[in-house]
C-alpha cells in the first residue's frame, strides 16, 4: 500500500481569498510560537491544519487546529470544553460537546498575547491523561452544581 504525501498548507490555502489565507497564516505562527515543539499538517478530510504536540517517542497530543473559510477563520481545540477560559472568548457551547474555537475576521482579530495563552492551554488540556481531563471534567461539573 503506497502512502500518500501530505498536502503542503500552502496548497490548501491556495483556496480562499487572501484576507483569510493572511488570517490563517498569522495564526499559524501564533500557534507554533506559543507552543515550543508543536508541529503543523492539514488534514485533507475536514479541510482544517491540525496542531500536533509530541509527548513521547510514539504518542502526541493533538490540541488545536485552524479552519478556514472563505469569509473567517476559526482557531480551534478538541478539548476545549476542559480550557480555563476566564474571558469568556471560546465559541461552540451548545454545538459540539467538546471543542471549542475563536472565530477572526479580516476586520476583527484577537491580540496575539490572549490567542497564545489559548493555545498554551489547549496544549497543557491535550497533554493531559485520560483519566486527568476526566477528573478536570468533574471539578467543573461539581463547581457548575454549587
Amino acid at each position: 500500500m503506497r502512502v500518500m504525501d501530505p498536502l503542503p498548507v500552502e496548497a490548501l490555502l491556495a483556496d480562499y481569498p487572501e484576507p483569510v489565507r493572511d488570517i490563517a497564516d498569522w495564526l499559524r505562527g501564533v500557534v507554533l510560537g506559543a507552543v515550543p515543539g508543536s508541529t503543523e499538517r492539514v488534514r485533507t478530510g475536514w479541510r482544517i491544519i491540525g496542531f500536533d504536540l509530541a509527548l513521547g517517542p510514539r504518542r502526541s497530543a493533538y490540541f488545536a487546529w485552524v479552519m478556514i473559510e472563505n469569509v473567517h477563520v476559526h482557531l480551534g481545540f478538541p478539548q476545549g470544553v476542559l480550557m480555563a477560559d476566564p474571558d469568556g472568548l471560546l465559541g461552540g457551547a451548545g454545538i459540539t460537546k467538546r471543542a471549542r474555537w475563536v472565530t477572526m475576521t479580516p476586520g476583527a482579530r484577537l491580540p496575539e498575547p490572549v490567542l497564545a495563552r489559548l493555545a498554551r492551554e489547549g496544549a497543557r488540556v491535550a497533554s493531559m491523561s485520560r483519566s486527568e481531563r476526566f477528573a478536570l471534567a468533574m471539578a467543573r461539573e461539581e463547581a457548575v452544581d454549587r
